[in-house]
C-alpha cells in the first residue's frame, strides 16, 4: 500500500527506475513543474486540490478543510495505459484520469499555506513519476456553495501512454486482467466504485465499468 513515507524518502521514485521504454522523471524535474504550476495560482487564493480517485480514500497529506467538490469541464476517463504498480508490460491496465467534457463529483482539501511545498511536492512525485498528467487549476464548486480555483491532475493527451478509447468495452478486459506490486487494476476500480457510493457520489461511467470488469471475471473463471 502506499505511504506517505515511501512518497517522503524517494522509496516509491526508485521503484519505478527499472522499467525498460518507459522514462521516470526526476525529483528536480518533478519539483520544477510544481513550482511552473503554482506561479499560474491565482493570487490571493487558498489552494485547494480536487481528489476523484485514489487521493481520496488515502490522501496521504495534511490539510485544513476537506469537502465535496464538483469539478467543471472534466470527467473520469481510465485512459491511461498501465504498465507499473497495477500492471505490467506483459498485461498492461488502465489508469484512472480526467479528460475534457463535462464534470465530475469528488473530494476538494485546502491545504495550510505554511506547510503547501511540503505537501504539494508529495501529491507531485505521487501522480508525476512518468509526466502522464497535466496539473491544471479548475473550477470547483465547493458542497458549501462557493466557487474556487483548484489544482487537479488531467491526463496529458500527448503522452505517448494516453489511450483515447477509455469506453467500457476497451478498457473492462484490461483492467479485469492487470496487476502489479501495487496490487490489482480491478482491485482499484472497485476500491473506487466502492469509496464513490460511500461518499454517496454518483459516476454511470465508473459503476458501468465495474459491472462490467465484475462480469468478465466470472466469464474467465466459468469452466
Amino acid at each position: 500500500m502506499l505511504t506517505r513515507e515511501l512518497l517522503s524518502t524517494g522509496a516509491y521514485l526508485d521503484s519505478f527506475q527499472d522499467l525498460p521504454g518507459q522514462p521516470c522523471w526526476s525529483r528536480q524535474r518533478i519539483v520544477a513543474s510544481m513550482h511552473e504550476a503554482l506561479e499560474q495560482r491565482p493570487q490571493g487564493d487558498s489552494v485547494w486540490l480536487f481528489a476523484y480517485g485514489s487521493l481520496i480514500w488515502n490522501p496521504l497529506l495534511k490539510f485544513v478543510e476537506k469537502q465535496s467538490a464538483v469539478l467543471q469541464g472534466w470527467h473520469r476517463s481510465f485512459c491511461i495505459r498501465l504498465f507499473a504498480g497495477r500492471g505490467t508490460y506483459e498485461r498492461p491496465g488502465r489508469m484512472l484520469a480526467l479528460k475534457s467534457g463535462g464534470q465530475s463529483t469528488g473530494m476538494a482539501f485546502r491545504l495550510a499555506e505554511k506547510d503547501l511545498l511540503e505537501e504539494l511536492e508529495l501529491v507531485w512525485v505521487r501522480e508525476m513519476v512518468h509526466g502522464l498528467y497535466r496539473p491544471i487549476w479548475g473550477s470547483v464548486r465547493l458542497a458549501s456553495g462557493e466557487t474556487v480555483s483548484s489544482l487537479a491532475f488531467v491526463a496529458d493527451t500527448a503522452h505517448a501512454q494516453y489511450e483515447s478509447d477509455a469506453t467500457v468495452e476497451a478498457a473492462a478486459p484490461l483492467i479485469a486482467k492487470a496487476s502489479g506490486y501495487l496490487g490489482s487494476n480491478r482491485d482499484y476500480l472497485l476500491q473506487l466504485e466502492a469509496t464513490l457510493t460511500e461518499h454517496g457520489i454518483a459516476d454511470e461511467y465508473v459503476q458501468n465499468l465495474a459491472t462490467a470488469v465484475r462480469a468478465y471475471s466470472i466469464r474467465t473463471l466459468t469452466p
